[in-house]
């Protein structure tokens, strides 16, 4: 009994005395989630990605997201959509 004891002390004392291996911060990578072909500029616009060109349909009350990018939203056509420019 007295060995038993004993040695779940000395298996706890090891066990509280050992060294955490966590380093404190982990490197993280910045990766785009999607590529765009030649010609296109990848943007997240309202928090999805896109890969935007001039020309395309967009949202009018993302603006602000797309001149970030260096587009505007403000031309429409006949049909009353609005497109990059």
């Amino acid at each position: 009994m007295g060995r038993l004891f004993t040695a779940a002390v000395v298996a706890a004392s090891l066990a509280a005395a050992a060294p955490t291996t966590a380093p404190a911060h982990s490197p993280v990578r910045a990766v785009a989630a999607k590529s765009c072909s030649s010609g296109y500029k990848h943007a997240v616009i309202n928090g999805s990605h896109k890969c935007l060109r001039r020309g395309q349909f967009c949202a009018r009350s993302a603006d602000r997201q797309y001149r970030r990018y260096g587009f505007r939203c403000y031309k429409r056509d006949y049909r009353g959509n609005y497109h990059l420019s």
